[in-house]
């Protein structure tokens, strides 16, 4: 019997590391699911509250996307239209299936300093149509989302700054191709109501954060009971062949 439990006590050793590491891992994504639905309900109640003032412009240079992201916000100002930049995009759902571009333009603040305003989503086959660069007539004031930088993967492609053509929305890089030395750190994502009807055209807004931190808890909690079974049925055999 001695030579027995011998023989399990390595394989218990190990096991029991094992159950260890993996429950650890699993309370760990317990706790991070706790985070991110404490993050969700605060991006949507940022989102869906009355409009704003953004960060003030003296904050811009120190702000960080936490600080902004999804905040709606109202601005008065003038647009720019003779500069715009745009962002290859997928069609928005209840676009159709033709890909596009996001219409970025510089958005004149009032008080001084600049916005850029992601004025909608641009079918492929309308990007030679002028008539979205016809100015508004003076002062407007406009409402949406103020979305931080995007990130980028490795099969993001290179940027066409030559072409006025990005593949994500990085508002420092889409102030310097548009020339404008002090824009603002976020972009405003247009509210639906806010822009007059046309091209480009104004989506609901889509707000994404993946949560999958339970069923990772689960995946790590049943490898743990999978060590800890396989231990059971090891020693069994053992056991048995005695």
């Amino acid at each position: 019997m001695r030579a027995e439990a011998r023989a399990l006590l390595g394989p218990a050793l190990f096991s029991a590391v094992m159950v260890a590491l993996l429950v650890g891992l699993g309370v760990w994504q317990l706790r991070r699911l706790a985070w991110k639905e404490a993050l969700i309900a605060h991006v949507e109640s940022r989102a869906t509250s009355a409009p704003v003032a953004p960060p003030p412009r003296d904050q811009w240079a120190s702000l960080s996307p936490d600080d902004y992201d999804f905040l709606h916000a109202r601005v008065t100002g003038r647009f720019d239209l003779a500069r715009e930049a745009l962002i290859f995009s997928a069609p928005p759902s209840g676009a159709g299936v033709e890909p596009g571009y996001r219409v970025i333009a510089p958005f004149l603040l009032e008080g001084g300093g600049a916005v850029l305003v992601d004025r909608g989503f641009l079918p492929l086959s309308a990007r030679a149509d002028e008539t979205r660069k016809r100015e508004p007539a003076g002062e407007v004031t406009l409402t949406g989302l103020l979305r931080g930088p995007q990130a980028r993967n490795l099969f993001t492609p290179a940027d066409a700054p030559q072409q006025g053509l990005f593949y994500t929305s990085d508002p420092r890089a889409l102030a310097a191709y548009l020339q404008l030395p002090d824009a603002a750190p976020f972009t405003l994502e247009l509210d639906p109501a806010a822009p007059a009807p046309g091209l480009p055209h104004v989506f609901d807004h889509t707000i994404e954060l993946a949560n999958n931190h339970l069923s990772y808890a689960i995946t790590w909690f049943s490898l743990a009971a999978a060590v800890a079974g396989g231990l059971g049925f090891y020693a069994v055999g053992r056991l048995k062949q005695r």
